[in-house]
């Protein structure tokens, strides 16, 4: 039996358009579909090179999340650098979208920020967690020895 493989989140937000352009500005997702239904907008977006491996679906429609602050879901997208962690919350803070400051925290967390999307929505951009650009062979192969039991 084959093991079902995660595709794609689908959201449905407030202003398309403006989750279009955070996605495009802050994660360097591009649009690579785009169509109408009736009133329904649906939007995919994707990181370049991943089109066929995981997406964004957006759709009109939506309504605000009002997350508070404390509240960590989040989409989680890694970046290269600490340096790139500041430069993205550097940005948000003047953009008005930071929530969560730069910060470390111990393996496997790394150091991150966060911003809420024009949804509400909240984003992680980190470095060092074993997942994405920056993760170490040791610290994914330590991350697959885990086992959380439930």
């Amino acid at each position: 039996m084959h093991t079902p493989r995660m595709t794609h989140v689908a959201l449905h937000v407030r202003d398309l358009n403006a989750c279009v352009a955070f996605y495009r500005d802050y994660c360097g997702m591009e649009v690579i579909h785009r169509r109408e239904a009736g009133a329904k907008s649906i939007v995919w977006m994707a990181e370049p090179g991943r089109e066929r491996d995981f997406i964004f679906v957006l759709m009109n429609q939506g309504r605000d999340l009002e997350l508070p602050g404390d509240d960590y879901r989040h989409f989680g997208f890694a970046v290269a650098s600490r340096e790139e962690v500041d430069g993205v919350a550097c940005r948000a803070e003047a953009g008005g979208c930071l929530v969560w400051e730069p910060r470390d925290e111990p393996w496997p967390v790394g150091y991150y920020c966060g911003l809420r999307d024009p949804n509400g929505n909240f984003v992680e951009f980190s470095y060092g967690q074993p997942l994405g650009p920056g993760a170490r062979d040791q610290d994914a192969a330590e991350l697959g020895k885990l086992k959380i039991n439930y």
